[in-house]
């Protein structure tokens, strides 16, 4: 397993993520055997939101009662959360925020919050609240680091107009499919050509020039939860022959070499996984600790769909 150390924090983290946003109808042994399997294989991160499980905190609450951690096991374990999502509308004001991280502690059964991250971008945000929202929970010493989701270089920008500390990561979508982040600056310039729209503004060498670490959501997802492209032959043939035997030679699953595409990125991005499974989760620990080499990465690039012009 590859360790990143977040630049800026004090915080060495795996490079795959434990995403918990299915755990709400799993038994507490159930939960216990996914997250002792994750922590064996050398996962020590856990990524939450108050909106997991159709219900606040549900899956929180679950990941609470099941592992009920004592001190020294809390310890080893790096526990994000994210909050902003409520029914209907995005809400990053301070109000909001503080009783969103007063419920995810007591959800999680936990006194601290190693990572909070805005749960994707509020139109109506005003950076003054949330800067005052941090610097309260940082100084009662129930959030310790912070970050943000699925937002652009502008959105950051306008946060640090205020925001005092350090915004360490963000989270968002990317896949060997759905890969604008990576696909636009390849194809820079290109009139007509779709790939050559700019969807990210410049967010990934904005995040690598910054230091902040870009987290990978639905990193198996077709597209927007298309479903997943591994064995997806109808539409994903060439792609998956070339997981296929790259896995092969590399001695690990497909669903590994769709781990490793992602952690090959110098940018050192870590990947979120969202299986319930034991099985799969190894399979990605193993995947990890692959390194692709140029030629390969590039040929599942282009396998894909992407053009290298």
């Amino acid at each position: 397993m590859q360790t990143y150390q977040i630049p800026k924090s004090d915080l060495s983290v795996s490079s795959v993520i434990l995403g918990l946003m299915r755990i709400a109808k799993m038994s507490d042994a159930e939960i216990r055997t996914l997250v002792n399997t994750a922590i064996e294989a050398g996962i020590n991160m856990i990524d939450h939101a108050d909106i997991y499980g159709g219900e606040l905190h549900l899956c929180e609450k679950r990941f609470g009662e099941a592992m009920n951690l004592t001190p020294a096991q809390r310890e080893k374990i790096v526990i994000q959360s994210k909050a902003g999502i409520r029914k209907g509308f995005f809400d990053f004001s301070e109000a909001h925020l503080l009783e969103a991280v007063d419920g995810s502690l007591k959800a999680l059964k936990t006194d601290y919050l190693d990572v909070l991250l805005l749960h994707r971008p509020d139109a109506l945000v005003e950076p003054e609240e949330v800067a005052s929202a941090f610097d309260k929970l940082q100084a009662s010493g129930k959030v310790r680091n912070f970050g943000v989701s699925n937002q652009t270089p502008g959105q950051i920008e306008l946060l640090k107009t205020a925001v005092k500390q350090p915004l360490l990561v963000n989270q968002v979508q990317l896949s060997i499919t759905h890969a604008p982040l990576i696909a636009q600056g390849i194809a820079i310039n290109m009139a007509g050509l779709e790939q050559s729209v700019d969807r990210n503004l410049g967010l990934l060498d904005y995040s690598r020039k910054e230091g902040m670490t870009l987290q990978a959501w639905s990193p198996f997802q077709r597209g927007f939860f298309d479903g997943p492209f591994i064995g997806d032959r109808e539409n994903c043939a060439a792609l998956n022959d070339a997981l296929d035997e790259i896995a092969a030679a590399h001695g690990v699953t497909p669903t590994g070499i769709a781990v490793a595409w992602i952690t090959r990125h110098p940018a050192k991005m870590q990947v979120v996984l969202g299986t319930t499974r034991t099985d799969r989760v190894k399979e990605c620990v193993a995947g990890a600790g692959v390194t692709l080499s140029r030629e390969e990465w590039y040929r599942l690039f282009t396998a894909a769909g992407y053009i290298v012009p």
